[in-house]
């Protein structure tokens, strides 16, 4: 049985309401699926644009982390006090409106003339996000008709990673090929983030509302009981995957040019996207592995990709890190994956939002905040050291989170538990 049968996802109600919604139910969950990964194409494709800003407007490079940090706290805010909220109001006005919100944070990105305006866009941006992830990976197991409920848990654990990726490497190749990157790329994500507002709008309401929505927006986290023990055994699996997928989308661009002396838009859009790519293919390989045995595997994928990092960047061997990222990209996606399958059964379909929101608010603060760290680290200790410590730091956290795996896996032996 597969974690979204486990989980008994809703299946759109043949209300007079769903009946006037003229999507079929196959329709409105592949275009969810869509509308989902472009929120997150869309916060990978900045990252080669901040080197080519710098360039232009002459910022120092502790602000490129700034920049794209910006993001990330500004969805942990949204996550914080309108994580839950579509479990109150229903799944689509959450989406829809945050939709809208992404809409106007990628026409900021058109004609943004300053570094102010794009951190500004990046908060924007930030908050649409928060406030649709929780939901959105609510919503895809929701929507999901029979045949594709496997997929409904799938590519919420897939699109973001793969999302980030692959919007570093399409904006990298247009940095790389045109004269307009900025122009081109936003443009394009305006349109698809309207498509996809219309989408879901015409898409039928999976969740009951209930009581309580101005109640939900007082920020806090919330972890059902039963899932409360799977939840904290992945706090350092998340925190050392999405650190080292923060290094390279946040410093990836610079450690390319600062280490190894090269400037190419492509090759800074390539090394963002390996890491997160890779965990996209990860994240669709091991989708059927049993939830611990995917977490072990990948949280080792981690631990050894970073090793592999920093000797890579250490010896100034620009090969060796891509294999490293490949690896603990890989790495990143059986071990995220194997998470969600592992907390998912352990909730509600009332709390799945709270839950979700619990589970990416621990994600992005490890995505962030070391980042941020790092970039006034670059500025005071230099590039080369304050990588290099960076790595250390994920690899002591993911051996603590590959012990706790372990450790749960062998209780799990005594006492099987859903996964």
């Amino acid at each position: 049985m597969t974690i979204a049968e486990r989980a008994t996802p809703y299946l759109p109600r043949h209300s007079a309401r769903a009946a006037r919604r003229p999507l079929s139910p196959t329709i409105a969950f592949i275009g969810a699926a869509l509308a989902f990964a472009s929120l997150y194409l869309a916060a990978g494709a900045p990252t080669p644009l901040l080197v080519l800003f710098q360039r232009q407007w002459g910022f120092p490079p502790s602000m490129l982390t700034v920049a794209f940090a910006a993001y990330a706290f500004a969805l942990l805010a949204a996550l914080l006090v309108a994580g839950s909220l579509s479990d109150h109001v229903g799944r689509r006005p959450v989406l829809v409106g945050a939709l809208l919100v992404e809409l106007v944070s990628m026409v900021m990105f058109v004609f943004a003339p300053n570094l102010g305006w794009v951190i500004a866009a990046r908060i924007v941006q930030g908050l649409a996000t928060g406030a649709a992830s929780s939901a959105f990976t609510a919503a895809l197991l929701e929507l999901a008709p029979p045949r594709y409920r496997r997929w409904g848990s799938l590519i919420g654990s897939v699109a973001p990673a793969g999302g980030l990726g692959l919007g570093a490497l399409l904006t990298g190749a247009a940095v790389q090929f045109t004269h307009s990157a900025n122009l081109i790329v936003f443009s394009t994500l305006t349109v698809i983030m309207a498509l996809g507002a219309v989408v879901l709008y015409l898409s039928a309401e999976t969740s009951e509302p209930r009581p309580g929505a101005l109640g939900s927006l007082v920020p806090r986290v919330t972890v059902p009981h039963p899932a409360r023990r799977e939840f904290t055994a992945a706090v350092p699996v998340h925190l050392s995957a999405w650190m080292m997928a923060g290094l390279f989308m946040g410093l990836g661009p610079t450690i390319v040019r600062g280490v190894f002396h090269l400037d190419s838009g492509l090759l800074n859009g390539a090394t963002a996207f390996l890491a997160p790519g890779a965990a996209a293919v990860a994240g669709i390989m091991t989708g059927r592995l049993h939830g611990r045995r995917a977490t072990v595997l990948g949280t080792a994928g981690v631990l050894v990709g970073t090793v592999v990092v920093a000797a890579g960047i250490a010896a100034g061997l620009l090969p060796v890190v891509w294999l490293g990222a490949a690896v603990s990209g890989l790495g990143f996606g059986s071990a995220f994956g194997g998470a969600l399958r592992l907390v998912g059964p352990h909730a509600q379909p009332h709390q799945r939002g709270g839950l979700f929101a619990a589970v990416f608010l621990v994600a992005y603060l490890s995505f962030g905040l070391p980042l941020i760290i790092a970039g006034q680290g670059v500025a005071s200790l230099g590039l080369l050291p304050t990588v290099l410590t960076y790595s250390a730091v994920a690899v002591v956290v993911a051996t603590a989170g590959l012990l706790t795996q372990l450790r749960l896996g062998r209780r799990d032996a005594l006492v099987p538990v859903p996964a």
